[in-house]
């Protein structure tokens, strides 16, 4: 197999459950699409090198998380939203309010809180995998992780579950 079709087959399974964890990590379908692509071009372009790691998903999820917390840094993304929406909001799901709240606090943490969070629960990482793809200690893992989760719970009504 030729290293183009390898890496046609690793994102061809992949896609959707990177496009899932860029938009939990910056809760935003279009800049998780752009984050995905950007990590993707970086991934083809370094694939022979990637392809002999031994975890590669775990490769590519720190890309992923690398990209979010540098898009997080740019000087355009500290633009302010206006009151007024472009066009009409759909009508929510019996389910979507949840998901909607869950989110919105997701989005009012930290960027490593977050990033925490997701790589821990949404992408089930072990609290040794989480410190690798930060790139910090099992420790700093386990605090953000704390302070994280007690963020949400206070913010959350009684009684309201952390399921997405």
């Amino acid at each position: 197999m030729t290293p183009e079709q390898s890496y046609r087959e690793y994102v061809g399974g992949n896609l959707d459950r990177l496009r899932r964890t860029a938009f939990l990590l910056c809760g935003d379908w279009h800049t998780a699409d752009d984050l995905v692509s950007t990590v993707l071009v970086k991934l083809y372009r370094h694939w022979k090198r990637a392809n002999g790691v031994e975890h590669l998903d775990a490769y590519v999820r720190r890309m992923l998380m690398r990209a979010w917390l540098d898009e997080r840094r740019r000087p355009w993304r500290r633009e302010t939203a206006t009151a007024a929406l472009p066009e009409p909001v759909a009508t929510p799901g019996p389910d979507a309010d949840r998901r909607l709240a869950v989110l919105s606090l997701l989005a009012e943490l930290p960027p490593r809180r977050r990033a925490v969070l997701v790589l821990r629960y949404f992408c089930d990482l072990s609290v040794e995998e989480t410190a690798e793809a930060m790139g910090c200690s099992e420790g700093t893992v386990k605090s953000q992780t704390a302070r994280a989760l007690d963020s949400l719970r206070a913010d959350l009504s009684e009684g309201e579950a952390l399921w997405i």
